[in-house]
């Protein structure tokens, strides 16, 4: 149902106002809505002009209008065009006896980038009558900037009367500017999608039937430790219909929701140090947690993306965790490997865009890189896989929230909201760092 949402309002509070801009106007409602009430006074006859933009105020010869105009015993038209302003005509008038003129003008389509944009504007007046003018602007700019000012009768700029008020309502002609569903920690729009992003677990009900995009990543497995270097912790799974899926697998299905029921939203956390990331889930689609890192003398364990093999001074290779591949939502990890039984490195977490790195000598291996999705509005890189702990260098964290791997204590965790993995470190457990919680976001169309 249409209804009037108040947008911004201002009052004439002091002489000398001879110009009132309202800028940054929402571009969230089909129409604008404007009611400007003159203050009583003996001003003299005014008329208001009325000047429109796309970021700025159009000053060109780019308005026209259609007038009809009655007093009760005659009706006159008349037309003007190629004219810079509009003109919404006796704004003020002498005889404080009977009032001034009330002017509502309705911006209709104000929003849309495709047709030129009209407005209708209605002024009464017991002194007057009635005027009723359709106006034109030749644009095709989103209106998000309106000027008002006005003039006497022989074209001398004046200022508006102390007490003037000027409204602006945005009209939802469509529907489109309420949220067609509840739930999440952050609710947003633009032109073409609402957003609702979960940062933690909670429940999504649609008070309509609609069809969404999602993306919904599983929280990073943790980093290890080991005697001598532990690997870096697997991404979670990565799952979205949108741009790319983790392991390079095919884009998820929409989901066709039903109205009225409640959808359980899982955002899992990440997994503390040698330990899995938890799954995360929206309706029938879940991501599952990233795998850790291996510990001394052990394989990294399964996940979303694998976690880095470990390390132990005997010269065998221990590999990376294995992906989840039903369905693909990651890489597997990579391995860890002494040399010479010195030095060591362990393997880094697979990333949902990449496979986990190999230690190298005494360096650890990179964490996997994650994969960039647009779901939110803009890009963003989520499921980096954790770097591998080292006795020379750390791994690097994989892009979009794997942790660094370190040598002691320098170890970093996956970032939060992002299903990167921990960084696998040296020796105790107070090194190595744990993953980074998941996120879901849905989406659907205005």
């Amino acid at each position: 149902m249409s209804t009037y949402t108040p947008i911004a309002s201002t009052k004439i509070t002091s002489g000398g106002v001879s110009t009132v801009t309202f800028a940054n106007i929402p571009q969230t409602y089909t129409d604008l809505v404007v009611i400007v009430r003159p203050a009583q006074g003996t001003q003299g006859e005014c008329d208001m002009w009325i000047r429109v933009g796309g970021g700025s105020i159009d000053t060109g010869s780019n308005y026209s209008g259609t007038y009809l105009d009655a007093d009760g015993a005659n009706a006159t038209t008349r037309r003007e065009t190629s004219q810079t302003r509009w003109r919404a005509e006796y704004n003020g008038y002498p005889d404080t006896s009977v009032g001034n003129t009330t002017n509502i003008i309705q911006f209709i389509n104000y929003s849309n980038k495709t047709t030129y944009k009209n407005a209708l504007i209605r002024s009464n007046s017991p002194a007057t009558g009635l005027d009723a003018i359709v106006q034109l602007w030749r644009s095709t700019s989103a209106i998000d900037t309106i000027s008002f000012n006005q003039s006497t009768n022989t074209f001398v700029d004046s200022n508006f009367l102390v007490g003037t008020t000027f409204d602006i309502y945005g009209i939802d002609a469509q529907g489109s500017a309420q949220a067609k569903a509840t739930g999440g920690h952050t609710i947003i729009r633009d032109a073409n999608y609402w957003y609702h992003i979960f940062n933690s677990s909670g429940t999504f009900t649609p008070t309509q039937a609609i069809t969404t995009d999602y993306l919904v990543v599983a929280g990073g497995g943790g980093g290890n430790l080991a005697s001598h270097s532990g690997g870096g912790g697997g991404a979670g799974g990565m799952r979205c219909t949108v741009d790319a899926t983790g392991g390079g697998g095919p884009l998820e299905s929409a989901l066709s929701l039903t109205a009225g029921t409640a959808y359980t939203v899982t955002v899992g956390a990440g997994g503390a140090v040698g330990g899995n990331g938890y799954n995360s889930a929206f309706s029938t689609i879940t991501s599952t947690g990233g795998g850790a890192g291996g510990g001394t003398a052990s394989d990294g364990s399964s996940g979303g993306s694998g976690g880095g093999g470990g390390t132990q001074g005997d010269g065998v290779t221990y590999y990376g965790g294995a992906r989840t591949s039903s369905p693909v939502q990651g890489n597997n990890g990579g391995t860890g490997r002494h040399i010479n039984g010195v030095s060591q490195g362990a393997g880094g977490g697979g990333g949902a865009g990449a496979v986990g790195g190999n230690s190298a000598g005494s360096n650890g291996g990179a964490g996997g890189n994650g994969v960039a999705s647009s779901i939110s509005g803009s890009s963003v890189t989520y499921a980096g896989g954790g770097g591998g702990g080292a006795d020379s260098t750390g791994g690097s964290g994989g892009s979009g929230g794997g942790g660094t791997g370190g040598t002691g204590s320098n170890a970093t965790a996956g970032a939060v909201n992002t299903g990167g993995g921990g960084g696998g470190a040296r020796y105790t457990s107070s090194y190595a760092a744990a993953g980074g919680s998941g996120i879901v976001i849905i989406r659907y169309a205005v």
